[in-house]
């Protein structure tokens, strides 16, 4: 008996231990990514982000833009257009009237956005009841081993770039309901949210059972309950009715967002998302197949090429799956059956499945679906109902196999790119 009480002070030592070396090494590859981030913004040329062109389209008056940095743009009415939601214009309105539509700050400023969105999770999983220790490598995993690393690294994309700030909508939402704050903020943050990323509006129902307290009923008509429905609701009803109105000026149709009238890919600049929108259209159960597979099994993939195959010539432009790439949010399985992970699932299954019918699943992307951050907030409060200290070695393990894939993502798509 006693030498069975002996060996367990050791064996937690020795646990602890091997987590500190995994959190050293962590540490040592998260810096190497953050360094690819300043050598990524500092090099930034500018002109490449259509968002610019909007921003100085707002400051003059117009909602028509004057060129497109990419091709994603509309030709309708014999003017241009940028399809995009415009609340991350709106953000870069200040620097593009300083800097002009040449601003080539746009990962600069998606850093300082991930920044905050990464100190405001900090603080939500405190709220959420997350010991010290589990919220540092659940921060470490959402900065570097998510896809929210390539949307700020890529954030001079016009693509991108409206993901970090449908991101940080969505991490003030989900802050001011889990500290019992302001719910009004909570719903201006994700109509912001949803400004960037339409899908955003769907992290409501979420934010609502967070919102109540265990005791409380998930439907009631008492005022309690409409109080912060309409807290919540009404602002995200304001951000679509402008979105609508938005879309009415320009297009003629509160709902036409002006995909249909994308200007053509110039010769030789097709692509997989053009090719199938000529074949198939924007949605059509021809993509489920790929996208599925591409969302929950396609791993790490690198083409070599020369005679003998030892040469790396090109990473997967359509990425690398979730469960591959960031095998931790497994451990989600473990969270106990309440309201808000009930419902949070099915607000995930509300999002992921149209998805699987679209055309693109992210393209172009090298690591995790980029269109997992829609829901991935989700995941992650699901994560930490989950985890206790008999998971921590797991996380421990898996968070730092997930950093040093995307460590190798990253210096193989430098090699193959010259980039």
């Amino acid at each position: 008996m006693s030498a069975i009480t002996d060996t367990k002070p050791a064996g937690g030592g020795l646990l602890r231990r091997r987590g500190l070396v995994l959190l050293a090494l962590a540490a040592l590859m998260s810096a190497l990514l953050v360094a690819g981030l300043a050598v990524r913004a500092l090099g930034e040329a500018g002109e490449a982000n259509t968002y610019a062109l909007l921003a100085d389209a707002f400051l003059n008056g117009r909602l028509d833009v004057s060129g497109c940095f990419d091709e994603d743009c509309a030709i309708y009415a014999d003017r241009m257009w940028v399809i995009f939601p415009p609340a991350p214009a709106v953000l870069v309105m200040p620097f593009v009237a300083l800097f002009g539509p040449g601003f080539s700050g746009f990962i600069l400023l998606a850093m300082l956005l991930t920044g905050i969105s990464l100190a405001l999770w900090w603080r939500i999983l405190g709220h959420l009841g997350l010991d010290r220790e589990t919220a540092v490598w659940l921060v470490l995993a959402l900065a570097f081993a998510t896809p929210l690393y390539y949307v700020t690294i890529r954030g001079d994309g016009v693509w991108f770039f409206a993901q970090t700030v449908a991101f940080l909508g969505i991490a003030v939402a989900i802050h001011e309901t889990v500290r019992g704050g302001s719910l009004v903020l909570a719903g201006v943050a994700i109509g912001v949210a949803f400004l960037s990323r339409q899908m955003s509006i769907f992290m409501l129902p979420f934010l609502f059972a967070l919102a109540l307290r265990a005791e409380e009923p998930l439907i009631s008509f008492r005022w309690p309950h409409w109080r912060r429905a309409l807290a919540l609701g009404l602002p995200v009803a304001a951000a679509v009715l402008i979105y609508f109105a938005y879309n009415y000026v320009r297009f003629g149709s509160p709902t036409d967002t002006g995909y249909g009238y994308m200007m053509p890919p110039s010769a030789g600049a097709e692509t997989m998302s053009t090719r199938r929108i000529d074949d198939y259209g924007l949605f059509s159960s021809a993509y489920v197949l790929f996208n599925a597979l591409y969302l929950f099994v396609q791993g790490f993939h690198l083409q070599f090429g020369g005679p003998t195959m030892t040469v790396p010539e090109a990473m997967d432009s359509a990425g690398t799956s979730l469960l591959a790439a960031s095998p931790f949010v497994l451990l989600a399985i473990f969270a106990p059956i309440r309201r808000a992970v009930v419902i949070g699932l099915l607000m995930i299954a509300v999002m992921a499945v149209p998805m699987l019918f679209y055309h693109s699943n992210g393209f172009s992307q090298y690591n995790v679906q980029r269109y997992v951050l829609d829901w991935l907030p989700i995941l992650f409060v699901i994560l930490a109902f989950a985890l206790t200290d008999r998971l921590r070695p797991a996380l421990q393990v898996l968070v730092t196999y997930a950093i040093g894939l995307n460590v190798v993502t990253m210096v193989m798509l430098a090699l193959t790119t010259g980039g």
